[in-house]
């Protein structure tokens, strides 16, 4: 387990000298109050700032994150605001008076390049240096790039900041065909907003159907349908050989069976990354992330982390799991505000995400990876696409998804958090109430 190999290590607490050059986040010099420090620019970093202040933390609260913009949502940028549905103050956290009126300074357009966890101090991009009495680690995830030639041709793009969403969406007012590389969620959202604008648009999975990693062979068709249906070319078992281009622009995919595709705009998305190299430069414990207890809390007591990155032991679960959806985003940072004020707080919530695809909206609850259960339960017309979809191992529900079927993501996280084992052909059985079940 994990969780028996991450060492608490305390470091001792010297105050910063100001001939070393410091920058004070907050006035705790004179008023000697806690000074918070939180690197990332997205949700859990907004979310963790307002945690604190709402639970009545008035010690210096400092964000530092490497973007332009204030923290923002990151569904969105595949979502509605790709597709032009919304404007890009939407997608902020917070509004900028919201920083102002809470007192919580923004460093931004700004790297770290060093933790000094001996000093409780952290290295700017500018060789300043901040102070920290605690500090909280939401440095998300980073695309994984595409490693055939060709692939640093321009119209070649990746959706994971503002400035991503913003210039595949110009691209897309070019009337291009596009071909997505990867038929994971990200490549599929993008696909559903191409096709939306009635673009030419093909995927490109690696595994025979797209989400095939992630939800198994069982349920995997019914978003090949979806697509298909909504005039996707879709392609699975494929290997990409190369991109060819004129001019230093992209023109063509070439597969490994010679196939030629057109493709004026590619999306890649093949996976992502955990951002653990300033974790993993100071000494902290990583492992598929920062591994992290119920608490938030990292093999450091004065450090933790949230979000993406965060690998973080689950007790429902038994287990440590590293989620890269939105929940994790919204829900942990309050967990590790309280944990870096002092107090008790656990992080159990169940694994949460959601999707929307053309006419399809869908929840998933709990965690079900591919060698963990032994049977997929279906409740509903999977045919029309509005069912719920089990998980199950030895007749106990691990998780559950539900397509274009509202109010009952609570009964499903009830159902699994209850651990008592179900009968299957009931659960299927929509004349019976879930409850009953």
């Amino acid at each position: 387990m994990l969780a028996e190999i991450v060492e608490r290590t305390v470091i001792d607490r010297t105050a910063p000298d100001p001939a070393d050059g410091l920058t004070i986040c907050s006035d705790w010099v004179t008023a000697m109050k806690p000074n918070f420090l939180i690197i990332g620019g997205g949700q859990a970093a907004a979310k963790a700032a307002e945690a604190l202040r709402s639970e009545g933390f008035e010690g210096g609260i400092c964000i530092v994150g490497d973007e332009p913009f204030p923290p923002y949502l990151r569904p969105p940028l595949s979502k509605d605001y790709l597709q032009g549905k919304t404007v890009r103050d939407a997608v902020f956290v917070h509004s900028p008076e919201w920083y102002v009126d809470n007192d919580v300074e923004l460093v931004l357009d700004t790297t770290v390049k060093e933790v000094n966890r001996a000093h409780h101090t952290v290295m700017l991009t500018d060789g300043s240096r901040r102070s920290f009495d605690k500090l909280l680690l939401c440095t998300g995830s980073t695309p994984v790039p595409l490693t055939v030639p060709g692939a640093e041709l321009d119209g070649v793009h990746y959706l994971r900041r503002i400035g991503d969403s913003e210039q595949i969406k110009a691209a897309f007012a070019g009337s291009p065909a596009v071909v997505v590389i990867g038929g994971g969620w990200i490549g599929l959202e993008t696909a559903a907003a191409a096709r939306a604008l009635n673009l030419t648009v093909t995927i490109l999975e690696n595994a025979p159907l797209p989400l095939t990693g992630v939800l198994g062979p069982q349920v995997a068709h019914v978003f090949a349908n979806l697509h298909r249906d909504n005039g996707v070319d879709v392609r699975g078992s494929i290997e990409v050989d190369r991109l060819i281009g004129a001019d230093g622009h992209v023109r063509e995919v070439a597969l490994r069976d010679g196939s030629i595709i057109p493709a004026d705009l590619v999306i890649v998305g093949v996976g992502i990354t955990p951002n653990i190299a300033l974790a993993e430069q100071s000494g902290i414990v990583v492992d598929n992330g920062i591994v992290v207890d119920e608490h938030l809390q990292t093999s450091d007591v004065d450090v933790f982390a949230a979000g993406d990155v965060a690998n973080a032991y689950n007790r429902r679960l038994n287990r440590h799991v590293r989620v890269e959806h939105w929940a994790n985003a919204e829900y942990q940072p309050a967990i590790a505000a309280m944990s870096m004020m002092g107090r008790t707080a656990i992080y159990d919530r169940l694994p949460f995400f959601y999707s929307d695809q053309y006419d399809l909206a869908l929840e998933y609850t709990g965690y079900a990876e591919p060698d963990d259960y032994d049977r997929v339960v279906f409740r509903g017309n999977v045919e029309s696409r509005k069912f719920i979809a089990f998980w199950l191992a030895d007749d106990r529900i691990l998780a559950g998804m539900n397509v274009n079927t509202s109010d009952v993501s609570d009964q499903i996280a009830t159902m699994i958090t209850a651990g008592r084992p179900v009968d299957a052909l009931r659960l299927e059985d929509v004349t019976i109430p879930l409850e009953e079940v």
